[in-house]
C-alpha cells in the first residue's frame, strides 16, 4: 500500500520513524565559546522535539574546534566537555521524535577558523574570499576518519538515536568526492573510488563505532551542479558503496556554496529557471534525481528541498520515488508546523521562500558574486535569526524585511568570531 506521510517507516536497522516527515538540518550558531552545547540548544530542541517530526537532524555538529562552519558551532572532540547534549537529546526525543546529530566538517567552506583553512587539495571557494587552502596531509585524512567516528560513538552515549555523516553542499566530504576540488594524485584522489575513500571509511568506522542497531544516514548531493564536478552518475555509483557499507537513509541534496542549488538558487542568484513541469508540480528540488535512483537501491530515502503543500508531500510519497519527506525553513517559521500538517490543521507549510530582491544600485561597490551572495544570504539570515529567537523563547516572526536580518545576523555572528579568535587565535 502506497506510504502516507502520518505512516511509520521501519529503517534497516530497526529503528522505527514515527512518521514520514522530518526537520532537516539546519545551522544553529548556540554553542558557548568552547563549542559545547548550552540551555539554548536545550530551548531550541525542545520547541521542535514537540514539533511532531517522526525525525529531527540537528545543525552541523563539527569534529575539529580549530575550523567551524560559523561562529558558535557545537563541536565534538577528545577530551572536551560535551556540555548539555545529553539535555538536547532528552528535550529533543521527550515526545517520541528520533534525533540524530549530523556530523561534518566544512573543509575549505570554513566560516572561522584558528588555522589555515584545509581541503583534499589547494582550492579556495571562488566566491570572492582572499582566505586560501591547503592540502590535507595522509595523517590528517586518517585523524579524520577517527574524529567522525569519535562524535559518533560521544552522541550515542549522550541519548541521541542516529546520525548523519554530511557528504554534500561542498563541505569537506563533498570536497573529497569532486574532481574540481580533489587534485590529488594518491590513494584519496584522482579515480571516483579513491575520491569517496574518505566519505567511505568515515561510514564505516562509524558504524563499526555505534554497532548494527544505532540509525546511520547520510547527506550526500546528487550533483554540485558545476562543469567538471560531482555528476549524477558518480553520486548514483556513490550511492551503491554506501548501501554496501550499511547506511539506514540517504537525504537527497545538492550544490554548494559556488552553486545554490540547495536553497532554490542558480549561479546567478535567482530561483532556478525552466524547471520540468513535473518537478514544479512536486515541489522539491531534487525529487527528480530520487526518481532516477529509486529502482536502484533499496535504502530508504529522504529529500529534502522546496516541499510546501501536503498534496506534493503525499504525491510524491506515493509515487514511490522518497520515503521520508525533509522540510527545513518552514520549522524556522512555525515550530509547530508538522503537527498541523499531518493533523490537517493546514494543507501548506507557509515560508517567505525567497529573498527580497536587492537592488544592483543598493551595492555599488560588490560585485556580482557578491551581491549574488547577499541576496541569498538574506533569506538565510532569517533562519538564523527565527532560531535565536526559539532559543531565547522570544516571540518568532513572521517576516522581516532582508535588511534587518543582514544587520542583526552580521552583528551576532561578528561578536562569535571576535570571541573565537580571543580564545583559539587565528
Amino acid at each position: 500500500m502506497p506510504a502516507r506521510l502520518s505512516d511509520p517507516l521501519v529503517l534497516p536497522c530497526g529503528t522505527v520513524l514515527p512518521n514520514r516527515l522530518a526537520k532537516a538540518a539546519m545551522t544553529e550558531g548556540l554553542a558557548d565559546v568552547e563549542g559545547r552545547a548550552t540551555q539554548r540548544n536545550v530551548r531550541l530542541y525542545e520547541r521542535w522535539g514537540a514539533s511532531g517530526a517522526g525525525l529531527l537532524l540537528t545543525g552541523n555538529v563539527l569534529i575539529d574546534h580549530r575550523f567551524l562552519e560559523r561562529p558558535r558551532n557545537v563541536v565534538v572532540e577528545r577530551g572536551r566537555d560535551t556540555g548539555m547534549l545529553r539535555e538536547v537529546a532528552q528535550a529533543a526525543t521527550a515526545h517520541g521524535a528520533q534525533c540524530w546529530v549530523q556530523i561534518n566538517h566544512p573543509g575549505r567552506q570554513a566560516g572561522l577558523g584558528a588555522e589555515q583553512f584545509v581541503g583534499p587539495s589547494a582550492v579556495p571557494v571562488a566566491t570572492g574570499s582572499a582566505v586560501m587552502t591547503r592540502a590535507l596531509s595522509t595523517a590528517e585524512i586518517g585523524d579524520l576518519v577517527d574524529r567522525f567516528s569519535y562524535v559518533a560513538e560521544t552522541v550515542q552515549a549522550c541519548g541521541f538515536t542516529g546520525v548523519q555523516v554530511h557528504a554534500a553542499h561542498g563541505y569537506l566530504n563533498s570536497q573529497f568526492l569532486s574532481p574540481l576540488t580533489n587534485l590529488r594524485t594518491d590513494e584519496w584522489g584522482g579515480s571516483l573510488e579513491n575520491r569517496a575513500r574518505l566519505l567511505l571509511s568515515s561510514v564505516r568506522a562509524v558504524r563499526k563505532a555505534v554497532g548494527p542497531d544505532f540509525a546511520v544516514s547520510v547527506k550526500l548531493n546528487s550533483a554540485d551542479f558545476q562543469k567538471g564536478g560531482f555528476t549524477e552518475d558518480e553520486s548514483l555509483t556513490v550511492i551503491g558503496w554506501l548501501e554496501e557499507a550499511g547506511i539506514d537513509l540517504l537525504e537527497i541534496s545538492g550544490g554548494n556554496y559556488e552553486s545554490m542549488e540547495m536553497v532554490g538558487f542558480s549561479n546567478d542568484g535567482s530561483p532556478q529557471p525552466e524547471r520540468r513541469a513535473s518537478t514544479v508540480a512536486r515541489e522539491a528540488y531534487f525529487v527528480t534525481f530520487a526518481d532516477r535512483i529509486r529502482p536502484h537501491t533499496r535504502v530508504p530515502l529522504m529529500v529534502t528541498g522546496g516541499f510546501r503543500s501536503r498534496a506534493a508531500m503525499d504525491a510524491a510519497l506515493v509515487s514511490g520515488a522518497l520515503d521520508v519527506v525533509g522540510l527545513g525553513r518552514p520549522f524556522c517559521a512555525d515550530p509547530a508546523v508538522a503537527t498541523r500538517l499531518l493533523s490537517g490543521a493546514i494543507s501548506e507549510a507557509s515560508f517567505p521562500d525567497r529573498a527580497p530582491h536587492i537592488p544592483r544600485e543598493a551595492m555599488p561597490e560588490a560585485d556580482d558574486m557578491t551581491h549574488f551572495i547577499a541576496q541569498v544570504q538574506s533569506g538565510i539570515c532569517y533562519n538564523y535569526n527565527r532560531i535565536r529567537d526559539m532559543a531565547d523563547g522570544t516571540a518568532t516572526a513572521s517576516e522581516s524585511d532582508w535588511l534587518h536580518n543582514l544587520r542583526n545576523h552580521e552583528a551576532v555572528e561578528g561578536t562569535g568570531a571576535a570571541d573565537y579568535h580571543a580564545r583559539f587565535g587565528g
